[in-house]
């Protein structure tokens, strides 16, 4: 598969089969994903696998949207994107590096989480990235320390559907030249 068939073939999925994705596939995902650029190489990125009955009970952190819930509880793993806070647009004196402050944070998250899903569908796997949940609740349920900070949740599985990319923009919208 090439880098443009992974990132064009990638799709969102949100129902999963039954079949459990192993632990050391994950792992090999995870350290494909430790690839992806961050803020001056501070890889701040990290990965929480929640699984069983820990991933039910994260599932119910979703009163503001209920689907992601039946999403969670369908996939075989729920993968907690994390980052370490205080590190990302941060200079070595603690101020910050540009007046985007530390909103740097949730771009290197980002790119780390986009890096680990087409890193998961190379593999054959489906992964949709939830951003609607109780972040506060979801974070004390995993107990997520406090110099970390709860991103995302990313479902994980084999998928159980093939849903067809849905219409992208044209080039001449999106790119412009000065």
């Amino acid at each position: 598969m090439t880098a443009k068939e992974c990132i064009t073939g990638r799709r969102s999925i949100r129902q999963f089969t039954d079949k459990p994705v192993s632990h050391e596939l994950l792992a090999d995902i995870v350290a494909t994903a430790a690839y992806a650029p961050s803020w001056k190489n501070t890889q701040i990125t990290r990965y929480l696998a929640v699984e069983g009955e820990m991933k039910a009970k994260l599932a119910q952190c979703t009163s503001a949207y209920p689907k992601n819930g039946s999403i969670m509880n369908d996939a075989s793993v729920v993968i907690a994107i994390t980052v370490k806070t205080g590190r990302c647009g941060f200079e070595r004196d603690g101020s910050y590096s540009t007046n985007r402050g530390d909103s740097w944070q949730m771009f290197d998250a980002g790119i780390a989480t986009q890096t680990f899903c087409l890193a998961a569908h190379e593999q054959g796997l489906g992964t949709v990235i939830m951003g609607i949940f109780e972040q506060e609740k979801a974070a004390a349920l995993l107990e997520i320390p406090e110099d970390m900070d709860l991103i995302a949740l990313v479902a994980v599985g084999y998928p159980a559907e093939s849903p067809s990319a849905p219409k992208r923009k044209e080039v001449d919208e999106l790119l412009s030249f000065k």
